[in-house]
């Protein structure tokens, strides 16, 4: 019987052909982009391992706290379970593009799950242009010294979005930590009333070309206002036009309120994402 080749570990000298195949499919690889354009391609830097497939790399994927497969058949995706289950898990969930998710989760289901939830479609939008609505003028970035202020409120939207507290089993140093990144990396963004937040969103990844908003939430008494749209398409005009990017985003498909909001922002659908979580 022909044993199939495997998933090898990427290394520098593979960093043409990595970028070849990260700017192949800007929108949907931006959260790798982001991280090979900062660290480059060793895994010491990069905070996880990007994993090949072909001596042309018709399959990769990268593997740390999420296992995003970019590209990839089914042969690849089996590659890439095999060398996944071999070792402990390290990933909490599995997102990227739908065909390659649901396939590689198909391969490391029976070891790996149940999954605490799968959400099979969410469709990935962009906008490249100035936002089609009128960009609330009161979200601004956030500064380091509202930290204290903003925690609760990225803490509420985690929470309400992934089903976890982040700051339960130990999470709290951690989590602070990562917002207080994003803050200091001038990425994350509120709309503050009597010194609470109201509105916010983040830039999650931030390419060369396309920035991901991420986390977009707004306070449940402020709800159907039209404060989630005039945020979000501030956000997204600071990428287009104040950064020179393609702002994206992904939804899940049952929030039909955000989903329209989007739409309205100017977001059109390129494709879908998946993400299983562990």
């Amino acid at each position: 019987m022909l044993k199939l080749a495997g998933a090898r570990l990427l290394e520098e000298r593979d960093s043409v052909l990595v970028r070849s195949v990260l700017d192949s499919a800007p929108v949907a690889a931006c959260m790798v982009a982001a991280r090979v354009e900062e660290a480059g391609v060793h895994p010491l830097r990069l905070g996880g391992e990007l994993w090949g497939y072909g001596s042309k790399l018709t399959g990769m994927c990268f593997s740390g706290a999420n296992l995003i497969p970019l590209r990839g058949g089914p042969d690849a995706m089996r590659a890439f379970a095999d060398r996944a289950l071999r070792r402990r898990r390290m990933c909490s969930s599995l997102v990227g593009p739908s065909e390659q998710v649901l396939a590689l989760w198909d391969e490391v289901a029976a070891q790996w799950g149940p999954a605490r939830e799968i959400r099979a479609d969410q469709p990935l939008m962009v906008l490249a242009e100035a936002p089609h609505v009128v960009p609330d003028p009161l979200v601004r970035q956030v500064r380091l010294n509202e930290l204290e202020t903003y925690l609760p409120a990225a803490i509420a939207m985690f929470t309400e979005e992934v089903g976890v507290d982040p700051c339960s089993d130990g999470g709290a140093a951690s989590y602070r930590a990562r917002v207080a990144d994003l803050i200091n990396s001038g990425r994350a963004f509120a709309r503050f009333e009597d010194g609470e937040v109201v509105f916010k969103a983040e830039i999650g990844a931030l390419s060369r070309t396309v920035g991901q908003i991420q986390g977009v939430w707004v306070h449940p008494d402020r709800r159907s206002t039209g404060l989630g749209t005039a945020g979000t398409a501030a956000v997204a005009d600071r990428l287009v036009r104040g950064l020179g990017r393609t702002a994206s985003l992904y939804v899940n498909d049952y929030n039909v309120a955000a989903r329209l909001a989007y739409e309205k922002v100017g977001f059109r659908r390129i494709g879908s994402f998946s993400t299983v979580l562990l």
